[in-house]
């Protein structure tokens, strides 16, 4: 399988701050790979590094075939790029904007253009300035310039930063009809749930990539036991609180949280409710349910983030 990206040590200092630390790494041709993890983890670093933006204080990678920093114009030629910030010309059209970008990457063909709006569904408002469009019709147009120069690769930055959770969906269906046409993609996200639509998911913090695989993979081998959901007779936050204190009070209970309006309790693999029930009761807290629940990454996330 072919390796479009190889990261291998990458690591990068400011002054005396370690942002990204030895990130090692592949992404092989026609992935979809979520590198998950919040704000300040070092997602944009690891990105600005591999398009040749930022040189690596140590460690290298090559994308596509090309070194970063021997070869960084071969790179960003040939990728894609969809910051957080969505770069676009507010004053300009759709169209103006669109124009702008190929004719930046030497994309003459109108042809082209007309394919991109159709793909990014914006063909009705192609005249439309872009300082009238809703922040999902700016977030289309911004991925519409990153691959109106046909890339084999496309990094984007935390693109369903600022909007909806219906217009995030519609997004990702957006970036796989665009991978179907033979583009591999690197998307950074803090939303545990986006994690979920990629074939792969990298987990960093505090600069250090603390693992790599696909979701059902990392649900297998790095959550330490089984998820309960906990739902309480009410959902005074006093209760919440007591329940959730006496959840972590429990000796059976790896980690204890709050769920929205219940609880969620990690426990070991041998346990079954009974000592979730028998904690809750001693301490008065009025249980409805405790039922078995599917992991999620945000188990995963934080099992590996308190074992690191």
């Amino acid at each position: 399988m072919e390796n479009v990206i190889v990261a291998e040590g990458l690591t990068r200092m400011f002054g005396s701050f370690l942002a990204v630390d030895q990130v090692s790494f592949t992404v092989h041709a026609g992935e979809v790979v979520g590198y998950l993890g919040p704000n300040g983890s070092g997602k944009t670093t690891t990105i600005r590094m591999l398009l040749g933006l930022l040189r690596p204080t140590r460690g290298g990678a090559t994308v596509l075939g090309y070194d970063v920093v021997r070869e960084s114009e071969q790179v960003r030629q040939h990728s894609g790029y969809m910051s957080q910030k969505f770069a676009l010309y507010h004053e300009l059209t759709v169209d103006e904007n669109l124009a702008f970008y190929a004719g930046v990457y030497g994309v003459n063909d109108r042809t082209r253009l007309d394919e991109v709006l159709d793909l990014i569904g914006l063909r009705e408002v192609r005249r439309e300035r872009v300082s009238s469009l809703s922040t999902g019709w700016r977030q289309r147009l911004a991925l519409g310039t990153a691959i109106v120069h046909r890339p084999q690769l496309l990094f984007l930055d935390e693109p369903t930063g600022g909007v909806d959770p219906t217009a995030r969906r519609a997004f990702w269906d957006l970036i796989y009809n665009v991978v179907e046409q033979g583009v591999t993609a690197l998307v950074t996200t803090h939303y545990m749930d986006e994690a979920e639509y990629c074939g792969r998911v990298g987990i960093m913090r505090d600069g250090r990539l603390l693992a790599m695989d696909t979701p059902t993979r990392l649900k297998q081998t790095a959550l330490p036991g089984l998820a309960w959901n906990i739902t309480l007779d009410t959902q005074q936050p006093e209760a919440l609180l007591e329940g959730l204190g006496a959840l972590q009070s429990c000796g059976c209970v790896l980690r204890a949280g709050l769920a929205g309006k219940a609880l969620r309790a990690i426990t070991r693999t041998e346990e079954d409710a009974t000592q979730l029930r028998m904690a809750l009761d001693e301490a008065h807290v009025p249980l409805r349910s405790i039922e078995r629940a599917e992991p999620s990454l945000e188990d995963v996330f934080l099992a590996l983030a308190n074992s690191n």
